[in-house]
């Protein structure tokens, strides 16, 4: 118990006291996570809808690619990602590698398929007779869209809430991809990997309650604007 109480009392003198490495490190966190969630939506949102929405020849095997995706280990990523990133890779003239940028493509890759996912099965659930009306009314497929993801806003929501919750504490990708230089790519996930490496359990559980807390605060103002929307 008393790990845990000396963890927490560190956690919030690190917060109070404006430690400027811990800081850095929840900046890194919070910029890359909302970033790689960002494009992931953009991305994600369109083509959950299309696997969701029409039948087409081999969707059931795409499914299942996606489906099976859902549970890549981010070591993985970041291994694939540090081969064609590195200086010999497919895209090392771009030196990505050991940047934000590397972290944010990975984090991207990992959610990504959660996104596809989760609003396809969304799409699916919607009520037929909305697109039956829709078509009736001479709707394009942007208008379709646009649509059937306000229909499924609260679904789609839970599944962004899923996926950042998965990136946020993900730490495969960070460490392999980012190197956990401080100031520069150490995101909370790795700074806590490098302490309670070194033995220093107390600080490593102090970010771990910083980073819950983050997380916490994400869901916290996430729940809020689903309130708001329903209303």
């Amino acid at each position: 118990m008393n790990l845990f109480t000396d963890g927490f009392t560190e956690a919030i003198e690190l917060l109070l006291k404006g430690d400027d490495s811990v800081y850095s490190a929840i900046f890194a966190t919070l910029s890359v996570s909302s970033l790689a969630l960002l494009i992931s939506l953009i991305i994600g949102l369109p083509l959950g809808f299309i696997l969701g929405y029409y039948s087409f020849r081999g969707k059931v095997i795409l499914r299942t690619i996606v489906d099976t995706l859902l549970a890549l280990p981010t070591v993985v990523i970041g291994l694939i990602l540090y081969t064609v990133l590195s200086k010999n890779g497919v895209f090392g003239e771009f030196d990505l590698l050991f940047t934000l940028k590397a972290i944010v493509i990975g984090q991207v890759i990992l959610s990504l398929p959660i996104i596809i996912a989760l609003t396809a099965a969304q799409v699916e659930s919607v009520d037929k007779r909305l697109y039956t009306s829709l078509k009736g009314l001479g709707a394009k497929p942007i208008q379709i869209l646009n649509a059937t993801l306000i229909e499924a806003r609260f679904g789609i929501m839970t599944a962004a809430i899923t996926a950042y919750g998965r990136i946020i504490t993900e730490i495969g990708i960070s460490m392999m991809v980012g190197g956990n230089i401080k100031y520069h790519t150490r995101t909370v996930t790795t700074a806590i990997a490098l302490e309670t490496g070194k033995g220093e359990f107390v600080t490593g559980l102090a970010l771990g309650l910083v980073l819950f807390c983050l997380a916490l605060m994400v869901n916290i103002a996430l729940s809020v604007l689903k309130r708001k929307w329903a209303q």
